[in-house]
């Protein structure tokens, strides 16, 4: 029998012949950014086959809602709010309506399972998603603003503002949509309060608001979309009050940060059911 040195023998088993445990080896904790840029395209590529079907029809309905208002609205401080909220409705469809019903049906199917299971953070998986399908209502947004500007006859000057009011708006109704999708206890009542919260950004923010009675102007202003269509509304005007824009657009940044640190906060309070 040869006898070794216990100097040379490995580690793991001078551990077993004294009989205690292993330690594991823990990895590195992920960090935010490099998993939020992981989780974003793995959404961006899932969404990917349905990105025509959703482009089409949030862009159709909110052509179709310009053409109908012409009727109605010939021009003035009641087109330029009517082109606005248009153009922000593309974003309401995608980013409040669709989020709250995927993450309702990805709750109740048992996905958020597979996302607690990931060394990811949990504002990971909610900026991720968010970003994503915030994503697609860009060329929408552009398409609505760019053909109501053509009907209603208004400049086309400061239309890169959009470059501010999409990202924006979207983060504040994104993290409203992913956060009653999570707090749902159905899939069904998400469906029904995306789509609730879609029609009250129908509502309050392509009708002029000059023709509103004051208790509807009190909730018009409760709602995420609003300021971001009072900042895009601004910008027709001949010489914009470039203060007032600022300000429409830190109110929907500010929302947008509370929005989804609720979405964050009610994804971990899903995760651990």
């Amino acid at each position: 029998m040869s006898v070794v040195p216990a100097g040379v023998l490995p580690g793991s088993v001078r551990r077993a012949e004294r009989g205690g445990p292993e330690a594991a080896e823990l990895g590195p904790r992920a960090r935010l950014w490099p998993s939020l840029v992981a989780v974003y395209r793995a959404q961006l590529s899932r969404a990917r086959v349905a990105r025509i079907p959703l482009l089409f029809v949030a862009t159709f309905q909110s052509v179709g809602i310009l053409i109908m208002m012409r009727g109605v609205v010939d021009g003035g401080s009641e087109a330029e709010a009517v082109v606005a909220g248009s153009a922000v409705l593309v974003v309401a469809f995608v980013a409040l309506n669709l989020l709250a019903q995927y993450f309702g049906q990805l709750r109740a199917s048992g996905g958020l399972d597979h996302y607690a299971t990931l060394p990811v953070p949990p504002a990971a998986v909610v900026l991720g998603a968010a970003g994503a399908y915030a994503s697609f209502t860009v060329p929408g947004t552009v398409v609505t603003a760019v053909f109501g500007c053509v009907l209603f006859g208004l400049p086309f000057t400061h239309l890169w503002v959009l470059v501010a009011v999409i990202p924006l708006a979207g983060a504040a109704l994104s993290g409203l949509g992913a956060a009653l999708g999570l707090l749902a206890p159905r899939p069904e009542l998400a469906t029904v309060m995306g789509q609730l919260g879609m029609s009250a950004a129908l509502l309050l923010g392509v009708l002029p608001p000059d023709r509103m009675p004051e208790a509807v102007l009190f909730a018009r202003d409760l709602l995420p979309s609003t300021y971001g269509v009072e900042a895009l509304a601004r910008t027709f005007a001949e010489r914009p009050d470039w203060g007032y824009v600022l300000g429409d657009l830190a109110v929907c940044a500010g929302v947008g940060v509370v929005s989804l640190a609720v979405a964050t906060w009610a994804y971990r309070r899903a995760a651990v059911r």
